[in-house]
């Protein structure tokens, strides 16, 4: 009978619990607001639930130790013992009640508030009887750290603020891991009044309540005396309750990636992103109306991003403030230029030293000019690439291969896009095609990692992925290259500078001043910055040197102590690297035997001992026959009583105008003898322009017609000699083209240095400098 009894008494239970199932926490559809969180563990910005409430998930060994005991020792001391109702604590608070003639406490236990918690009801007795319930119900389906856990998620710590993870974190700005005695003391007695114990509005009362705890605790030895007296001198002070907004952008980004992630730990540097937002909410003061800015850092090492500023004012409208611009797709202006010079050494084209020319392109449709205006005839290849200069990347790449170079650029993880039909053209090398600050950043640090890029991991947990992208060797040539490029002048005065100077960095500026970059590489970190406008209305007058690049080296500056690498602690070189001593023009190693062919000297880093030579048509150095006795050129056909041979090493032939007069052509080769006239074909016809003199000073009146000035002088230019037709540059920008004996008329629209170039159908050129001064009448 007694069986049967409990036989029925037992299936009754179960009907009714599975009749009545709990409202479990996991059961509820994004019960923790999401959290982004730095590489400490600190929110960088919490998106919380649908009703607007911040809970931040947290396992119970994450909790301090202080915190349990506080909390079991104050509210219930036999938790671990009782079946979720200690009758001895309800027995006190019936009698306390009935004595006091109103509620004194509560007796409840921690499973008894878990359950009202999660169903809700009235501090009635017949509330009381189904809290108790439900508290038998938890603990016959639950252990006793599982009921524990759901106190730690759920309990009210006042206005939106749910579990102590977020209470921690709102009021107190740490962990709850990292709680002190007198914090334990208050975060366990809060929920008991969440509105009247809350610390910052009513500090006094919390403090109060908070000192009746850790009485508690000493009474019930607990903790130490002096624990306790210690704790209690400290006053309760909490910051007004905000939403920590570091990094939004990029935490709105990781959310919406990982949807089925409430915690996500990220790479960020908290301090040193707090750090530059900071700075940045001032820097953004210099730059015009509706512009704004982005900004990464990126350890070396493993391709974390310390910092990742997407806007220059979140929220701001007027700035666009909800683009992330880090991945927006921009032009790159002359940012893919190292890449450029690093395959060009790969593929044996050039080394660090080549002979490069920076010159008109002559009978080609691409035309681009410097950003600077003019040209600067030859140069070699570090100082075109630290000057940024256009032609002479356009040839490179030509030699290279438009095609080949975007490529190996997509094969290391920079995709670009490309406009029209998709195909490479020149023009890439210019900005003719659209990357991301992202991409950018991801592939300069291949510079610093022995030529592997690698993308970027922005969460703790992300595998490290490195792809080839340039061979070890060119890396470390490109990067010696950027470290030893001069720095804006109004870099000059930062001293600090001068103690870290090992970074490698380059400058971009897109078509029309739309978009400018400054990117840095050190050994340990690579710092992008990108300043322009989301809808790309141009800047003028801000360009890479001139807006990004003092923003990145005040980023350099920000980083930890110690971080930058000294003098001493530059990349290391490796094996595959040399110097060797080359000459010009012809761009080979200098040897004793070759003394004649040197007219200069140049140090040049190697890549696995290639040197390769100038690039020029024809053989160089030229051998020609000359007659014994006049010393004059004769053609192979000419019969003479005794020759002899003369060998002569050439420039290419479009730097005649930026040359010494003893390296020009003219003087090298000796004209043809009169007494042979046959031609050799060797033309030494080269252009010459007429109509101005070379470094010739003009005073030109203006006439002054409703307030504007007008210039009433032009200058009739023309060219003898020279092959074919003809296309003429003014301070590097092309204006004209004409034929032979043709002249061209041009303006002089203002006062000013004028550069005037001619380039015929041979790619042979003349120059001529003339200044304008403007004389008032």
């Amino acid at each position: 009978m007694a069986g049967s009894s409990i036989a029925i008494l037992v299936a009754a239970l179960f009907t009714l619990d599975a009749l009545f199932p709990l409202k479990l926490p996991h059961h509820q559809a994004n019960l923790f607001a999401r959290v982004v969180t730095d590489s400490q563990g600190m929110p960088l910005r919490v998106f919380p639930d649908a009703q607007g409430v911040w809970r931040y998930p947290i396992s119970l060994d994450r909790v301090s130790p202080l915190y349990v005991q506080a909390l079991l020792s104050y509210e219930d001391r036999h938790f671990w013992i009782h079946p979720g109702v200690n009758p001895f604590s309800m027995l006190r608070a019936v009698g306390q009640a009935l004595w006091h003639q109103k509620y004194v406490s509560g007796g409840s236990t921690i499973t008894m508030q878990v359950a009202r918690l999660l169903h809700p009801n009235t501090r009635s007795i017949r509330g009381k009887l189904y809290q108790m319930t439900r508290a038998f119900q938890l603990e016959w389906h639950f252990t006793k750290k599982e009921i524990l856990q759901m106190y730690l998620d759920i309990a009210p710590f006042g206005g939106t603020i749910e579990g102590v993870q977020a209470a921690s974190y709102a009021y107190l700005n740490k962990p709850a891991v990292e709680l002190t005695h007198a914090e334990a003391a208050l975060l366990a007695v809060l929920p008991q009044s969440p509105t009247r114990f809350r610390p910052d509005r009513n500090p006094q009362p919390a403090q109060i309540a908070r000192n009746k705890v850790l009485q508690r605790m000493l009474t019930l030895g607990v903790w130490q005396q002096k624990e306790v007296r210690d704790a209690m001198q400290e006053t309760v002070y909490a910051n007004q309750l905000q939403a920590p907004n570091r990094a939004p952008l990029l935490a709105r980004s990781l959310v919406k990636k990982y949807k089925n992630s409430a915690l996500l730990h990220s790479t960020i540097d908290g301090d040193l992103q707090r750090s530059l937002e900071d700075y940045i909410s001032r820097y953004r003061n210099l730059l015009p109306k509706h512009s704004t800015l982005a900004l990464l850092v990126v350890d070396n090492k493993d391709v974390s991003v310390r910092a990742y500023v997407g806007t220059a004012e979140f929220g701001n409208q007027e700035r666009f403030g909800y683009l992330d611009m880090v991945q927006a797709q921009r032009s790159p202006g002359s940012t893919l230029k190292p890449f450029l010079y690093a395959m060009g050494i790969e593929q044996g084209l050039i080394h660090s030293q080549s002979l490069l020319s920076d010159v008109p392109r002559a009978g080609l449709s691409y035309r681009p000019s410097n950003f600077s205006g003019g040209f600067n005839g030859p140069v070699s290849a570090t100082e075109a690439l630290r000057r940024s200069l256009n032609l002479p990347a356009v040839d490179l790449l030509e030699q290279l291969g438009p095609n080949y170079f975007a490529g190996r650029l997509q094969q290391g993880g920079l995709n670009l896009s490309i406009p029209g039909n998709g195909q490479a053209g020149l023009a890439l090398i210019l900005g003719g095609a659209g990357t991301s600050l992202q991409q950018l950043v991801e592939a300069y640090s291949a510079l610093a990692r022995k030529g592997q890029s690698a993308q970027l991991r922005f969460r703790q947990n992300d595998p490290l992925k490195p792809r080839y992208l340039l061979d070890p060797g060119s890396a470390w040539i490109v990067w010696k290259i950027l470290r030893d490029t001069p720095r804006p002048d109004r870099l000059h005065t930062f001293q600090s500078m001068q103690s870290h100077p090992a970074i490698a960095w380059k400058t971009g500026t897109s078509y029309g001043f739309r978009d400018s970059w400054s990117i840095g590489v050190s050994q340990r970190y690579t710092v992008g910055v990108w300043v322009g406008r989301p809808d790309a209305t141009p800047m003028p007058g801000h360009y890479g040197g001139e807006t990004a690049a003092p923003l990145m080296f005040d980023v350099f500056e920000q980083l930890q102590p110690g971080s930058l690498m000294t003098a001493e602690e530059e990349l290391p070189k490796p094996d595959s690297v040399s110097q060797a001593v080359i000459c010009w023009p012809l761009g080979t190693e200098y040897k004793r035997a070759d003394a004649p062919f040197c007219d200069e000297k140049h140090i040049a880093w190697i890549l696995d001992q290639t040197i390769p030579r100038t690039v020029m048509q024809g053989q160089n150095p030229l051998t020609i026959r000359l007659d014994a006795h006049s010393e004059k050129r004769i053609a192979g056909g000419c019969s003479s009583a005794e020759t002899k041979p003369m060998r002569v090493a050439l420039w290419p032939a479009q730097l005649e105008p930026w040359l010494d007069y003893q390296q020009r052509r003219h003087y090298r080769i000796p004209a043809l003898d009169p007494h042979c006239p046959q031609n050799d074909g060797l033309s030494l016809a080269l252009p010459n322009i007429t109509g101005v003199e070379d470094g010739s000073r003009r005073q030109v009146s203006f006439t002054r017609s409703s307030g504007k000035h007008q210039l009433m002088p032009a200058a009739d230019l023309g060219v003898s000699g020279g092959a074919g037709e003809f296309n003429w540059y003014i301070n590097g920008h092309y204006h004209y083209h004409s034929k032979a004996n043709q002249t061209v008329r041009h303006p002089f629209k203002k006062s000013g240095r004028y550069e005037i170039v001619v380039v015929d159908e041979q790619g042979q050129t003349d120059r001529r400098s003339i200044t304008i001064e403007e004389r008032q009448r």
